[in-house]
């Protein structure tokens, strides 16, 4: 497991460095600040909190630690979280400004989720002999995210056809000063901070890949777009929130998908983070 760990503590007040270490510097997923409440970090085993209370200078300490006052940084934070050294990602609620429907910033932070990155390599070779489009599913904080993240780097090693990484959130393959955080393999392209229509379109139009992968599905346009690249003889790795293949099966977002016979191969992920390959179509 590789995790920029002293990075993620490097983000904190300092008055709680010490304690995160201590209970989360192997087992810590999400480090929760809220305004007026206790820190919860939320770890493998279970939630623990630190015995003192969150004030508003915490929040402006990590947003300035991970943004580092680039302008870069304040246009993520427009949507509502920030990218920092080592991948670790920072969501972050508060009072937004809106213009024109859309949210421009948040002028009030009150509550943040640190998540720390970690990459995990080699959990995907049983995996990386298919030849067909592959889903991975499984409920929130599953592994799906990471699944995926060594999936691509392992098929890109293995093959000499291009793998293009529509990174619409900057999860799979954060960058951080223009560098990625973890290796995406040799053969593949990212293409970060575009929604996943405009970056799949994009990718059939310019980097002739044989591979286009993306993280979690969520919407109408984003089925619509990998159907598109489907049906130009693009083979497919993606994500997407079920808790079951029979939950996938009758979700109506994924309808589209279902109907079309897009996905053979579904990787089921657990709780426990274990999974198994389940085959359709077949």
């Amino acid at each position: 497991m590789n995790c920029a760990w002293q990075a993620f503590l490097n983000l904190l007040p300092h008055w709680m460095r010490q304690e995160v270490d201590l209970f989360g510097k192997e087992t810590l997923q999400e480090l929760h600040m809220r305004i007026g409440m206790q820190p919860e970090m939320r770890l493998n085993a279970g939630v623990q909190r630190l015995n003192r209370y969150i004030s508003k200078e915490d929040v402006s300490f990590v947003i300035n630690a991970a943004s580092e006052y680039s302008p870069w940084a304040a246009k993520t934070l427009a949507k509502g979280y920030l990218t920092a050294q080592g991948g670790h990602r920072i969501g972050v609620c508060g009072i937004a400004t809106v213009a024109d429907g859309v949210m421009r910033g948040i002028t009030q932070p009150v509550s943040l989720c640190l998540r720390v990155a970690r990459n995990i390599e080699g959990i995907s070779p049983k995996a990386t002999d298919v030849t067909d489009s592959i889903l991975i599913i499984g409920p929130p904080g599953s592994g799906k995210t990471t699944l995926l993240r060594d999936l691509i780097r392992t098929k890109s090693n293995a093959e000499r056809g291009n793998i293009s990484v529509v990174d619409e959130r900057e999860e799979l393959f954060p960058l951080y000063k223009g560098q990625a955080c973890f290796s995406p393999g040799e053969h593949t392209d990212i293409l970060s901070g575009c929604s996943k229509a405009e970056g799949i379109d994009a990718m059939l139009r310019s980097m002739n890949p044989r591979w286009i992968a993306v993280d979690e599905i969520t919407e109408k346009s984003d089925c619509e777009a990998l159907l598109r690249a489907g049906w130009c003889g693009v083979n497919l790795m993606a994500t997407a929130h079920a808790g079951s293949l029979q939950d996938y099966l009758t979700r109506p977002i994924y309808k589209p998908l279902v109907e079309c016979k897009l996905f053979t191969t579904i990787l089921v992920l657990q709780r426990d983070k274990s999974w198994k390959k389940e085959r359709l179509y077949i």
